[in-house]
């Protein structure tokens, strides 16, 4: 009897065991998180730059999406692979053998591309669909109780910048650089247009898709499925055509060559608006393929570059003389047939005349009689009209890490050495953009305007912003504005600058040969410069020509500058934005 109690007893504690344990799986089960697929999935679709685009509807600079391809090698049927092969090479177009050389690597889960774009990556998704379908990826059991099926993915990995027309409009466009943001490959702006719209041009709003998944893993677009709307960066709008900026770069080229230059720099500028319809030089670079010898050509020479500009500062200086009617057009001054002596500085001219007129001081560039011109002007007056014409300052140009340059400090004017060279355009430091915004004050009624090279911004959906608009700054009164404007023409009817003479166009400006200094010496090297304006009955354009270290054998501004600014104003004829008087 107590043999039979001891078998049911432990019968009976076997039993309460066995269900006590299968109570602690059953509640190990509810409560731990069952490592099921979500029901729902979510997917981001990631906002790009804005794009950068010409007056006449060009995109100098644009975006697209790079996706990443991989394939989890253990999921695909070994009979299958071949056909694997031959339709993922046929539709993202990589070679086979490239194919079957990653997927016979160790590892499980590889990447077969990281830059396929958008069209081949709509496609493969396409072809992941087939491929599930035809069979071709199987489960794989990572152990007796758990099994995957991973087949084609497709994921954004980045965007990528592009720039179609290669070294057209650089280096005003710029160029950016890449960063990794949580395994997506971003872009950010580092110079020109790029650099200084970067706030504008970055993506405003990602866009993200969440809903219940099909079979296939495919978000569901039922009512039920939540939806942010992608938002790309605004596009920037220039003022600058693309096809009259590539006609001038490709003259600047020319004539680089012809003249042996280190550079050759010009712009086009409306001078009522100040907009910027070209902004050319000739050393570029292709922003998607920069190289080491382009690094001296990625920094914007028309305001990074200081140099002192020699006789086109003699307008400047002359119409402060105006202003104050310190000197008439018609005084008559002593030039010393060519060779004077300043203290200890002796001043040379290339005209050598025993008189000329103040006009003509202008108009055939008398360093001799500008010299002796400048000692009128006070020191504070003097000091105070070149910081009104906008020198040692920044002329606020949508372009970044410009150049100030730099005048003498107000105690040097008090030096009659010093007054004179700075009065024909020696001792002091400018850029050449700091010249062409000066220029305008001539071409506009003595009222300075800022140079703007972007016009408004966009959004994909149409929708337009207006920039920021900066009112003109009156620097001259109406009559000596108008005294100077006489002048310029002068000296291309008569003058230094007479090969700029165009038929059928008012055309006016002033030469400048200026010698290069290095380390307190001057050297037999040249900067020659063209600055002036070419208007017809409807239109007014400042217009500005630096050539940089061209041949020393001619090496003035009438053999080098002033050939060239003609021939930017024969492209503004041919292409219709100035028309010939009849």
């Amino acid at each position: 009897m107590q043999n039979r109690v001891y078998k049911i007893a432990t019968v009976f504690f076997l039993l309460l065991l066995g269900f006590l344990i299968f109570l602690l799986f059953t509640f190990k089960i509810i409560i731990e998180p069952r490592k099921l697929p979500s029901l729902k999935i979510k997917e981001q679709n990631r906002a790009l730059r804005g794009s950068i685009v010409t007056k006449d509807g060009f995109s100098v600079a644009k975006s697209i999406k790079l996706y990443k391809v991989s394939v989890d090698t253990r999921c695909i049927d070994p009979d299958k692979k071949k056909l694997f092969i031959k339709l993922f090479s046929i539709y993202s177009n990589i070679n086979t053998k490239k194919i079957k050389k990653l997927l016979n690597s160790k590892k499980a889960n590889v990447v077969l591309s990281y830059d396929i774009d958008a069209k081949r990556a709509y496609l493969l998704k396409e072809l992941a669909k087939k491929l599930n379908l035809m069979g071709v990826f199987k489960e794989y059991k990572i152990n007796d109780k758990l099994s995957i099926k991973h087949g084609l993915t497709v994921v954004e990995s980045g965007e990528k910048r592009v720039y179609p027309y290669k070294d057209i409009l650089t280096p005003v466009v710029g160029y950016i650089r890449k960063y990794e943001d949580r395994g997506y490959t971003k872009i950010s702006g580092v110079k020109g247009i790029e650099k200084f719209y970067e706030e504008s041009l970055s993506h405003v709003q990602d866009g993200i898709i969440e809903g219940y998944r099909d079979i296939g893993n495919n978000i569901i677009l039922d009512k039920s499925a939540k939806i942010k709307k992608t938002i790309n960066g605004y596009n920037v709008h220039l003022n600058i055509p693309i096809v009259l900026q590539r006609a001038i770069e490709r003259e600047l080229d020319r004539y680089r060559k012809k003249l042996k230059a280190k550079e050759i720099i010009a712009a086009v500028m409306d001078s009522r608006s100040g907009k910027i319809l070209a902004l050319a030089t000739t050393n570029r670079f292709d922003p998607n393929n920069i190289r080491k010898r382009d690094y001296d050509y990625l920094n914007s020479s028309a305001i990074e570059y200081d140099f002192e500009p020699g006789s086109v500062m003699k307008p400047i200086t002359f119409s402060l003389l105006l202003e104050d009617s310190l000197v008439s057009i018609y005084d008559v001054i002593k030039t010393y047939n060519g060779r004077f002596k300043l203290g200890r500085k002796t001043i040379t001219d290339e005209h050598k005349k025993p008189w000329m007129s103040a006009e003509n001081v202008i108009v055939y560039s008398s360093n001799i009689g500008m010299a002796q011109l400048a000692q009128k002007l006070s020191s504070v007056h003097f000091f105070e009209g070149l910081k009104k014409f906008g020198f040692s300052k920044k002329t606020n140009i949508d372009l970044p890490y410009e150049h100030k340059g730099r005048i003498p400090p107000l105690i040097s004017f008090g030096n009659e050495i010093y007054k004179a060279t700075v009065g024909y355009g020696y001792g002091l430091n400018v850029t050449f953009m700091q010249l062409l915004k000066a220029y305008s004050v001539f071409n506009n009624n003595g009222k300075m305007v800022t140079p703007r090279i972007a016009d408004y911004l966009s959004l994909d959906d149409g929708r337009e912003f207006v920039l920021p608009r900066f009112k003109p700054k009156k620097v001259l009164s109406l009559k000596t504005a108008s005294i100077m404007h006489n002048i310029l023409i002068k000296v291309v009817q008569k003058g230094t600058g007479i090969a700029a003479q165009t038929e059928g166009i008012i055309v006016g400006g002033k030469t400048g040969t200026a010698q290069i200094s290095k380390n307190g010496k001057y050297l037999k090297r040249y900067n020659s410069s063209f600055f002036g304006f070419a208007n017809d009955k409807r239109h007014r354009y400042t217009i500005g020509v630096t050539v940089i270290e061209p041949d020393k054998k001619r090496h003035f501004a009438s053999q080098t500058a002033v050939p060239v600014f003609k021939r930017v104003v024969e492209i503004l004829l041919e292409q219709g934005y100035l028309e010939r008087e009849k």
